[in-house]
């Protein structure tokens, strides 16, 4: 039967040979686990799963039309499928050991990404590998002082491990998005802080990064006012020129820490 059509508004850009999925194939080490896939478009990356030995495949495909097309096409008793939207996916409710792949759509990537590393639990997921705009994978492995560096740098380190696995070019899609894409592979890890405190000290990270071109202390006094960004900064022996571009995540934490003791 013939495809559906790739709809530019959905961001469908899917892959054109499963050989390009080997790299996250080999870091997920799927064999007899239950992988959760995202985006599973034409099912490049699904049958390679599937060839590697999953038990299961529980696919999440927004597109209806591509999901008809990937059950008729993809005929196996190890796959299901979930016409949804990937946004949604309760991350914290599936059994251990529950991996996690996809090609994401380069309009959710980050927020998904940040969705599921706020909400899975590292024993039931502990590992996750996607396909991402090449952009997004250097904001995701940034370190401190790189340009690249932002808060989504900071939010992975803090609850993830994260690493390249390879670089796949703009021709390798159908059609070619107008920039590269990267593998990134994440080996989950528990917080820096009790998981009830991770969203307060992710709020902290954000508003450290809101004004990237002003200190830390005029960023922070955006939302905490001058008095208790000095009083918290000068409490860590921050200097008045410092940068949140220039802090890691144990740096993060204590400046959390000082501002809930002032609080």
């Amino acid at each position: 039967m013939d495809s559906p059509r790739l709809k530019k508004s959905l961001g469908q850009h899917h892959l054109r040979d499963g050989s390009l999925c080997r790299p996250l194939v080999e870091f997920l080490r799927p064999a007899g686990a239950r992988v959760v896939e995202v985006g599973p478009g034409g099912g490049v990356l699904t049958r390679e799963l599937l060839a590697a030995g999953v038990a299961a495949v529980m696919a999440w495909e927004y597109d209806l039309e591509w999901a008809f097309a990937l059950r008729d096409q993809t005929e196996n008793d190890r796959l299901s499928l979930v016409v949804a939207d990937a946004l949604d996916v309760a991350w914290d409710r599936f059994p251990a050991p529950t991996l996690v792949a996809g090609n994401l759509p380069y309009g959710i990537g980050t927020a998904l990404i940040d969705r599921l590393l706020a909400r899975a639990d590292p024993a039931s997921i502990p590992r996750a590998a996607f396909l991402v705009q090449h952009e997004v994978a250097e904001r995701l492995l940034a370190v401190p002082g790189s340009p690249a560096y932002g808060s989504s740098s900071v939010l992975t380190a803090a609850r993830a491990e994260a690493r390249r696995l390879a670089r796949v070019s703009k021709g390798s899609f159908r059609p070619p998005p107008k920039v590269d894409g990267a593998f990134v592979g994440l080996t989950l890890k528990d917080p820096p802080v009790p998981a009830a405190q991770m969203a307060e000290l992710a709020t902290t990270i954000r508003l450290a990064f809101a004004y990237r071109r002003k200190t830390l202390r005029n960023s922070l006094a955006a939302d905490w006012g001058p008095a208790l960004a000095t009083a918290v900064c000068d409490d860590l022996g921050l200097e008045h020129n410092t940068r949140a571009q220039e802090l890691a995540v144990p740096d993060f934490v204590r400046l959390y820490q000082a501002h809930q003791e002032r609080s």
